[in-house]
């Protein structure tokens, strides 16, 4: 089974199984991770917002019109920001680094 990595928001980094198929909010949600996750995935908040390593960005899918909307809303936005209901495991994303937020904003949800 895939693996990927949440780095929380103190620094611990927690490495977890990624099933696939599952976004990476499902995968926190799984494993207690602290995303909040308030619209249940529908793409109408930012709480879900994770910063990806640099490494993996550019082999994810280029995010929709409607997860850039959304993540403008994003606390503490960063150049790799993503929605993690909107990052889906697959094999190629096994290993996958994905940091928290400082915080979130629930602007919309």
């Amino acid at each position: 089974m895939p693996r990927m990595t949440f780095i929380e928001r103190d620094g611990t980094r927690r490495e977890v199984d990624a099933p696939l198929g599952l976004s990476v909010l499902e995968i926190a949600h799984k494993h207690g991770v602290d995303i909040e996750g308030a619209c249940e995935g529908s793409l109408a908040c930012s709480t879900c917002h994770v910063i990806v390593d640099g490494s993996w960005f550019t082999k994810l899918a280029a995010p929709t019109e409607d997860e850039e909307d959304m993540l403008d809303l994003a606390f503490d936005l960063q150049e790799t920001s993503r929605l993690g209901c909107q990052i889906i495991m697959t094999e190629a994303l096994d290993g996958l680094v994905v940091k928290l937020p400082a915080g979130t904003r629930n602007a919309g949800g």
